[in-house]
């Protein structure tokens, strides 16, 4: 996978944090950064994938077992 480098600015708190983090971890600052943000990539492909699923679903509508045979409509269940 070919790689590019980025600069980012964080909070030194925050970098210094991290950097701990990191060396508790026994990794780079840079490997703890690139797992971090592929997960959020994958929990957000993942979350897409199954947002199209359920609109999918929504649209096509379900079958409840009922087919034409209701003898009743729809105000009459909700007649108050």
């Amino acid at each position: 996978m070919e790689r590019q480098n980025v600069t980012l600015s964080l909070p030194k708190e925050t970098l210094r944090k991290a950097k701990i983090l990191a060396a508790e971890r026994q990794t780079s600052l840079s490997a703890l950064l690139t797992e971090t943000l592929e997960e959020i990539v994958a929990k957000s492909d993942m979350y897409e994938i199954a947002h199209q699923r359920q609109l999918v679903l929504m649209e096509k509508g379900f079958d409840f077992g009922l087919g034409e045979s209701t003898s009743w409509t729809r105000d009459e269940l909700h007649e108050r």
